[in-house]
C-alpha cells in the first residue's frame, strides 16, 4: 500500500465534494459534473492500490 497515492486520492476526494457543494450552491451543473468526476478519479486511484496490495499480498 503505497501512503503517498492513498492520500492523493483521498485529497482528490475532498477536492471534489467541495467542488460539487459549490456547484449544487450556487446552481453551478459544470462545477457538479467536475465535483462528482474528480470523486469517480479518486475512487479509481483507491481501487489501483487495492489490487496492487491484493497482488503484493498473493506474491509474498
Amino acid at each position: 500500500m503505497n501512503i503517498k497515492n492513498r492520500a492523493k486520492a483521498a485529497a482528490k476526494n475532498v477536492e471534489g465534494k467541495l467542488e460539487e457543494a459549490v456547484g449544487d450552491v450556487t446552481g453551478n451543473r459544470e462545477a457538479q459534473a467536475k465535483g462528482r468526476a474528480k470523486q469517480v478519479e479518486a475512487n479509481l486511484r483507491n481501487a489501483t492500490e487495492d489490487v496492487k496490495d491484493d497482488i503484493k499480498r498473493i506474491i509474498d
